[in-house]
């Protein structure tokens, strides 16, 4: 169940594998008004090849992913003090931390497992399903499709465990997608 110490109703998840169209929907979101945090993920993995770390999750995934919870916390908290009167998307929460961990099959910590529960957001959460005519590879996205599709049905899991309801975004077209979100979003509780 969410535990209600940090509940943010206006912070809301949009989540999946891989690939799947999150960034890009999310850009298409902002051009309709609407905040962002950027995924964590990515801004890590360009710090520790820039610095030539090893806290990548093709080197040493405990670190790589000690380094998500925390960024994902610390992001969490900044957007705590953001006084928006609308909601705030995040391109993935703190669950896909926990997500990720059963996905490589490194030991769940008691930090996690309770930073998926203290800092919680809107219990409705938008998951983009693969995607196989978007889906690509690049620098940093190294996972082939077949992963991005597990991936996917992780992120279903451990959500739905963690007492939050998914909404499925079609695929369609990058503007119909975010008009989904939007008119969705609306019915929200706030």
């Amino acid at each position: 169940m969410i535990d209600s110490n940090l509940f943010r109703s206006d912070f809301i998840i949009i989540t999946g594998g891989p690939g799947s169209g999150k960034t890009t929907l999310l850009h298409e979101i902002y051009k309709n008004n609407y905040n962002y945090i950027p995924e964590v993920a990515r801004e890590i993995i360009r710090a520790q090849v820039s610095s030539e770390g090893d806290a990548l999750p093709w080197k040493n995934v405990i670190k790589y992913r000690d380094l998500m919870l925390d960024k994902s916390i610390e992001s969490f908290i900044s957007a705590l003090t953001n006084p928006q009167k609308q909601p705030l998307f995040f391109d993935r929460g703190i669950p896909d931390t926990l997500a990720y961990t059963q996905l490589v099959n490194i030991p769940i910590t008691q930090k996690l497992e309770s930073a998926a529960r203290k800092y919680t957001y809107n219990k409705k959460v938008f998951i983009l399903p693969p995607w196989k005519d978007i889906y690509q590879t690049d620098s940093e996205r190294k996972q082939d499709f077949e992963e991005a599709v597990t991936t996917y049905k992780i992120m279903f899991e451990t959500y739905a465990r963690l007492g939050y309801e998914l909404i499925e975004v079609p695929k369609l077209c990058v503007e119909e997608r975010a008009s989904f979100i939007i008119k969705n979003m609306k019915s929200l509780e706030f």
